[in-house]
């Protein structure tokens, strides 16, 4: 990580000192720094939200990846809102600039959709169409876990920040079934891949390369499929799995996964 970076987190900290305003979630240096910052949209309005910036290691050299959340937003405006903010950081010069792009969000004006520009009917039409989209359900396969409240503590973050919800199944095979907007599912793998999540047979930091997705698709029955929050559950056994599966009425994912587990 350059020294820009460092400087700037550090920066940020003093900045957003408020309450939950502020959060170094993952610092690295093969992975970069992963950021949290509570901070409004819309202007007058004021609308909350929740940005994570992911500062890859070449940072400032490279602009930010970043995921939008909020309780007030619709998740089509979220994603609009994301696209904006990595409009905005791929035009600006190659310099520390999350507190510049916080403090243009914060001027930023809220439409229903948070659309604009010359793409505003294309764009119309296709925030429509995700409007419509059912959500969508994902199983994700993990290799181990060897440092439990640290990577299900950052399982739970992830889940919260991308406006997820989840369950970790803990046994001879690791799963976590994941449910919402298919972007988000898509960012969330991403992270997965990409931060350090737990440590190795020595004790060292390392990313979740192991992760296979198994199953995804649109929810076929959302009023039945209905995941809350993010849950952690013990089995011991295929039956005690299969009880999971029934208990949250993803039978039909179960039996999709089935053949991919371990006996």
């Amino acid at each position: 990580m350059s020294e820009a970076a460092f400087e700037e987190v550090s920066v940020l900290s003093s900045i957003y000192c408020g309450e939950g305003e502020f959060q170094l979630i993952q610092q690295s240096a093969q992975d970069g720094l992963l950021v949290q910052i509570n901070s409004t949209v819309g202007g007058e309005r004021g609308l909350d939200v929740r940005l994570l910036f992911h500062l890859h290691p070449r940072y400032p050299s490279c602009p930010p990846a970043v995921s939008v959340s909020s309780t007030g937003l619709s998740r089509t405006q979220c994603h609009n809102i994301r696209r904006k903010l990595l409009d905005q950081a791929a035009a600006l010069p190659p310099e520390p600039m999350v507190h510049q792009l916080v403090e243009w969000l914060q001027c930023v004006e809220v439409t229903e959709n948070c659309r604009g520009g010359e793409e505003e009917e294309e764009e119309e039409e296709e925030g429509r169409e995700r409007e419509k989209e059912e959500e969508w359900t994902a199983v994700l396969s993990l290799d181990h876990i060897r440092s439990r409240s640290r990577y299900t503590g950052l399982l739970e973050r992830l889940t919260q920040q991308l406006q997820l919800s989840g369950r970790l199944l803990l046994g001879r095979s690791i799963l976590v079934i994941l449910q919402g907007a298919r972007p988000s599912i898509k960012e969330f793998c991403r992270l997965l891949r990409t931060v350090k999540v737990d440590v190795d047979s020595s004790g060292k930091k390392c990313k979740e390369r192991m992760m296979k997705v198994l199953t995804e698709s649109p929810t076929s029955s959302p009023g039945g499929h209905g995941l809350q929050g993010f849950v952690v559950t013990n089995y011991e056994s295929l039956p005690e799995l299969t009880a999971a599966f029934q208990e949250i009425n993803m039978t039909d994912v179960y039996q999709q996964i089935r053949p991919s587990l371990r006996d």
